[in-house]
C-alpha cells in the first residue's frame, strides 16, 4: 500500500472525455518488490512515523473546526447582542433569536429593500471572457463566502444587463445543498451578474448595513431559520417570498456600522490564524508523502529501526 501510494499513475490513464485507469493498465505497473523481512521493517518504520503524522493532522483539523465555531459564535453574540454587554435586553418574541436589545427591533428583510427580489440569469455557462461581466454561479462561492479563481465564466453584457450587480448587493442561494448560502458583492470585484439558482437582496442603505446583513446571514440564528424554512420536495429550497420574510434584530444603523467594524477585525484575526493552520496541515501531508517515499525507495535505511 505504501509503495503504490508513490506511483505516478498519470503515465497509466487513458481517456479523451473522461480519465480513466483501466484493469489491463494496472496491470502494467512496475513496482520495486524488497524482501520480506526489509518489507517489514518499512511498514513497522512507516506505520509508527504516519500514525504520527495522521495525529497531527486530526488535531490541528480539529482546532480549525473549534476556530469556526468561534467565529459564529463572535458573529450570533454580535448581530443578536450588540456590543453593550451592560445593555437592557427584551424579548425578541422569536424563539431562535432570544433576547435582544431593548433599543433594537425586528425587521423582516422585505421592508428592508429597494427593489423586489430578483433571481439570476437562465443561461448556460460557455463564455470565459475577462472583458465581459462574470457570471456568478453558486459553485463560484467558496466557504469563506469569497469567489474562486479557477471556476470564472462570462455572460455576454446583453444577456448580464439586467442581472449586473451594484456594490452591497447580497446574493442568497435558493436551493440544493448549498440553500442558505450568501454572497455580498462589491465595486471592486469588476462588472459581474449571476445565475438562476441565486437571489438578489438590494439593501436599503438608509436603514440597513450591507455588511451588516451578510455578517447575520453567518450566524447560527440564521442558520436555525434555514433549516426551519426549508421546503422539502425534489430538492431543498427557500424561495424569494421566504426570504423576505426572515426576521432580522435590527440596531440603528450608526451601531451596525459599529458591530461591522468590530466584526471585522475579529474575523479577520480568525480567518488568518485558519489560513496559517491549513498551511501547516499541507506541510504535513506533504513531509507524510515524502516519508513514505523516501522509505519505500531505500533513500532512508529503517531495516534497524526500532519502534518507540
Amino acid at each position: 500500500t505504501y509503495i503504490l501510494n508513490t506511483v505516478d499513475y498519470s503515465n497509466y490513464i487513458k481517456g479523451s472525455t473522461r480519465d480513466k485507469l483501466t484493469q489491463a493498465e494496472m496491470k502494467n505497473i512496475f513496482i520495486q518488490l524488497l524482501p520480506v523481512r526489509e518489507q517489514k521493517a518499512i511498514v513497522n518504520f512507516l506505520d509508527q512515523k504516519t500514525n504520527k503524522i495522521d495525529s497531527l493532522i486530526a488535531d490541528k483539523e480539529k482546532l480549525i473546526e473549534l476556530l469556526q465555531e468561534k467565529r459564529q459564535a463572535i458573529i450570533t453574540e454580535a448581530v443578536t447582542k450588540g456590543l453593550n454587554t451592560n445593555a437592557r435586553m427584551k424579548d425578541s418574541g422569536i424563539e431562535w433569536i432570544g433576547e435582544i436589545p431593548e433599543h433594537w427591533r425586528i425587521a423582516r428583510l422585505k421592508f428592508l429593500k429597494t427593489s423586489p427580489f430578483q433571481y439570476g440569469a437562465n443561461e448556460p455557462a460557455e463564455k470565459d471572457d475577462p472583458q465581459l461581466p462574470r457570471y456568478i454561479r453558486i459553485t463560484d462561492i467558496n466557504e469563506k463566502g469569497e469567489l474562486r479563481e479557477d471556476t470564472f465564466k462570462s455572460l455576454s453584457w446583453e444577456s448580464a444587463q439586467p442581472y449586473l450587480l451594484k456594490d452591497g448587493d447580497i446574493l442568497f442561494a435558493r436551493s440544493g445543498a448549498t440553500v442558505g448560502k450568501t454572497f455580498l458583492y462589491n465595486k471592486e470585484l469588476g462588472y459581474a451578474c449571476y445565475a438562476g439558482y441565486l437571489i438578489r437582496f438590494k439593501p436599503d442603505k438608509n436603514k440597513v448595513n450591507s455588511y451588516y446583513i451578510y455578517y447575520y446571514t453567518l450566524s447560527k440564528v440564521y442558520e436555525e431559520w434555514i433549516k426551519q424554512n426549508i421546503i422539502q420536495a425534489t430538492i431543498q429550497n427557500v424561495s424569494a417570498e421566504k426570504y423576505g420574510n426572515l426576521q432580522v434584530p435590527l440596531p440603528p444603523l450608526e451601531e451596525q456600522k459599529r458591530i461591522v467594524k468590530y466584526l471585522n477585525g475579529k474575523i479577520e484575526e480568525i480567518d488568518i490564524l485558519v489560513e496559517s493552520i491549513y498551511v501547516q496541515i499541507q506541510k504535513l501531508k506533504e513531509y507524510r508523502q515524502s516519508l513514505i517515499s523516501e522509505a519505500v525507495t531505500g533513500k532512508i535505511d529503517v531495516r534497524d529501526y526500532v519502534i518507540d
